[in-house]
């Protein structure tokens, strides 16, 4: 997996930037295309690290359509989400983490929108492999019929695989969102 992990990583990477921000852009029209933020409005988003997708143009659309817009902060070993704001500190990852806002848990998000390194078909998702999100969203196993918060991977097409294989802990998304499709 580690190795895996790599190479996914690496194209992921390789992408360049206009052409990251027109898939950024792609993205957002998928999900408008199949009204995903629908009588939403807590979501959460990330920004991009690692050479994951641009996810500009969707923090704004959200905000222009009145949404909450969240991102995730490190709170131990697992997710907090605070509302964006304009002040920012970097977190043990190097990663911009809004300060001074309100934070809420997962349970209260409408939509989480997350970032992933690898997927299959089947709507398993491959993470950077510290387990935050699914240490977080570990409630969601134990619910039935959950309607919310609904959980969307956001990816390059490049990184889809044949297939992963799922761990018992792994939480899974209800979708795969790429530049080109929605996998449901």
């Amino acid at each position: 997996m580690k190795e895996l992990r790599r190479q996914l990583r690496e194209r992921r990477k390789s992408i360049n930037k206009p052409t990251r921000k027109a898939k950024g852009k792609n993205i957002l029209h998928q999900c408008q295309k199949y009204a995903l933020f629908r009588n939403a409005k807590h979501i959460a988003i990330f920004t991009p690290n690692d050479g994951e997708v641009e996810t500009e143009k969707t923090i704004n659309f959200l905000k222009n359509q009145g949404c909450s817009v969240y991102l995730p902060i490190l709170a131990g070993e697992k997710l907090r989400f605070a509302k964006i704001g304009k002040y920012f500190r970097k977190n043990r990852f190097g990663i911009n983490e809004p300060i001074h806002t309100s934070l809420l848990g997962a349970h209260k998000m409408d939509i989480i929108l997350m970032p992933l390194v690898g997927f299959d078909k089947y709507k398993n998702r491959l993470g950077m492999g510290g387990g935050f999100y699914d240490k977080t969203l570990e409630f969601q196993k134990k619910r039935n019929n959950y309607r919310v918060p609904k959980l969307f991977g956001l990816a390059f097409d490049c990184q889809e695989v044949d297939k992963l294989d799922a761990k018992y802990w792994d939480v899974p998304v209800d979708g795969i969102i790429t530049p080109t499709r929605y996998l449901r």
